[in-house]
């Protein structure tokens, strides 16, 4: 029997860091979670157990930590590029560099319209992401969103979708659409200016959400994902993942009075999951 080593990888992952970069007249707050992932000629560590190709997965973390200080300066795709070009330049053996990182947001604190110095606070659960490949090939930079929690009350509707015997939905033309949003796009050029472009793909995304008249998640999945595309030449496709976040009617009428559209069940369980990627020609 022939057996041998499969695909395989090893690394380091949630390195939680954070980070004060201090200006001389305001404290700037970073707090982001590295994943850190490494392919390569590593056969007889399984093999043999042979560990002379191993870079320890806690020198991984130490280097993330130690890069930090200097090279954490800017956009999390930019920290991203440098470690995983480092953990290439410095081990022959690696032959694809994988990092993801995920960053907390946070928004300085502002009191009778000025900005507190060095106080901040969350923007939530919403997380700015990246991740970055770099092989012998070159260096590919997704970014995205995770956990974005939006909603809007009225300009969406489900009609005419298949009705059998075990339907019970009803349709509407006017309902809460609410989903906690997921998405990543992939850029087609280096020369990027990461954070601008996130700010401004963000917006692309809500502004489509909030203005786009839904007849279905679907529809109104693929109007984000093409307008950012439209909007972007440097976005070679970008994947949206959109659950429905259930606001239910609540019956009124056994006590007597009318629910127009006021009074909601909010359930988090079950809910549909409604995936989509945008692309290019």
């Amino acid at each position: 029997m022939n057996i041998r080593l499969g695909k395989n990888a090893y690394g380091k992952n949630a390195v939680n860091l954070s980070k004060i970069i201090r200006h001389q007249d305001y404290h700037e707050f970073r707090q982001i979670s590295v994943n850190v992932s490494l392919q390569g000629d590593f056969e007889t560590a399984h093999t043999l157990g042979d560990n002379s190709k191993i870079l320890a997965t806690d020198t991984q973390k130490n280097t993330v930590y130690i890069l930090a200080k200097e090279h954490f300066t800017g956009s999390i795709e930019e920290f991203a590029i440098y470690l995983a070009n480092f953990f290439i330049a410095h081990n022959p053996q690696v032959s694809v560099a994988t990092v993801d990182i995920e960053e907390h947001l946070y928004t300085q604190m502002q009191f009778g319209g000025k900005v507190h110095p060095h106080a901040y606070i969350s923007s939530g659960n919403e997380k700015h992401t990246t991740t970055v490949v770099k092989n012998i090939n070159g260096t590919k930079v997704k970014s995205g969103i995770k956990d974005l929690l939006i909603l809007k009350t009225t300009d969406s509707g489900f009609v005419g979708y298949i009705k059998e015997p075990y339907t019970s939905l009803k349709e509407t033309t006017d309902r809460i659409l609410a989903t906690q949003c997921e998405t990543e796009w992939e850029y087609n050029d280096a020369n990027i200016d990461y954070t601008d472009s996130f700010k401004d793909i963000r917006e692309t995304l809500l502004k489509t959400f909030a203005f786009h008249k839904s007849l279905s998640v679907q529809q109104t999945l693929y109007a984000m994902g093409e307008a950012v595309l439209k909007a972007y030449d440097k976005v070679k496709e970008i994947s949206l993942i959109m659950p429905n976040k259930h606001h239910i009617p609540f019956n009124l009428e056994p006590f007597g009075m009318e629910n127009k559209n006021e009074i909601f069940v909010a359930t988090d369980e079950p809910y549909g999951y409604i995936t989509g990627t945008v692309v290019r020609g």
